[in-house]
């Protein structure tokens, strides 16, 4: 991502070239149907598994990611206030996925897990459940404001760093996209190639929308960093994908996905605060107008494209399910 490369591009091109990206990845997933005959999963050995869900959760988790990652020259030349907007907005794109979490933790898994026997006491799986979410939450978040806390001291005497941030966020974004993962894991191992396609076309579209949220906290450094670290952070956003499908082929465990998802929202919750910091550096009211405006249009932004994507999908729109 060179200076010298993106200067003598015109800004029009930066903002709409991406979004012509995803509609040709979106037109080839759809007129070719790559996951149309799931026949021979039954007999599939374990490394063929491995390998197409390895390639199906690079589809549906780092290529998205890639692509939304290539706004970043467009970001960075934003003026300031608009850049924190865009931060907001990153705000709001996290806020969805840990409401959305939420409820899936709470109204899918967590109502499935099954009674336990744990030290010859019986526990039930609500509570098994409860108890899980809430130390991972609560744990996760811990352990991540620590870390915070830590690095802020290290670093107290220098300007707060947009690369750290946007790290951590990918790392939170990772951990949501293992539970992404797991729901293509289960509909792949089950042979059903139309939820499958439903699945991936979903999150090719709801993942898209992570890259500039991962380097909206880098957009604010003076300095672009290497290739290397937009390359890892893309990595660590979309591959916990691949993570997930391996887990929901072979561990179909409610607990584990439970206990995922708990991480993730835990995660969610500390990036949360450290993105209200990064923008409060610069500024002294986080909650401005245009900030608000733009945080509640993340949030509804990831709602059209998760939920009424898939609604429309479902209805057999675009896939007949």
């Amino acid at each position: 991502m060179s200076d010298d490369i993106y200067d003598r591009v015109p800004r029009w091109v930066l903002a709409i070239g991406p979004v012509a990206i995803l509609i040709a990845v979106f037109g080839v997933l759809y007129l070719t149907s790559p996951f149309g005959d799931l026949s021979g999963v039954e007999e599939a050995s374990t490394l063929e598994i491995l390998w197409m869900l390895t390639i199906i959760g690079a589809i549906a988790g780092i290529i998205p990611v890639a692509i939304g990652m290539l706004w970043f020259p467009f970001i960075r030349d934003l003026d300031p206030r608009y850049l924190h907007a865009f931060l907001a907005l990153a705000g709001g794109v996290l806020a969805f996925i840990a409401v959305e979490m939420t409820e899936d933790l709470i109204f899918d898994y967590g109502v499935e897990v099954s009674d336990v026997t744990l030290a010859g006491v019986a526990v039930g799986g609500s509570t098994l459940a409860a108890v899980t979410a809430v130390v991972g939450v609560g744990g996760t978040f811990a352990v991540m404001y620590a870390a915070s806390e830590w690095r802020q001291r290290k670093a107290a005497a220098s300007e707060k760093s947009g690369l750290e941030i946007a790290y951590l966020v990918a790392l939170a974004l990772g951990l949501h996209s293992i539970g992404e993962g797991l729901a293509i894991g289960v509909a792949y191992i089950h042979g059903d190639a139309s939820l499958l396609m439903l699945l991936v076309l979903a999150f090719v579209m709801h993942n898209v929308m992570e890259g500039p949220t991962v380097v909206a906290a880098v957009a604010r450094d003076r300095a672009t960093p290497p290739l290397r670290h937009f390359a890892a952070m893309g990595i660590i956003a979309g591959g916990p994908v691949i993570l997930g499908g391996w887990l929901g082929s072979f561990a179909q465990s409610n607990i584990l996905a439970v206990l995922c998802f708990a991480i993730a929202i835990g995660a969610i919750l500390q990036v949360l605060i450290e993105v209200a910091d990064l923008i409060r550096f610069d500024a002294e009211d986080v909650f401005t107008r245009t900030n608000t405006a733009t945080f509640c249009i993340g949030f509804a932004l990831m709602f059209l494209l998760e939920d009424v994507l898939v609604d429309v999908l479902l209805e057999g729109w675009l896939i007949p399910v």
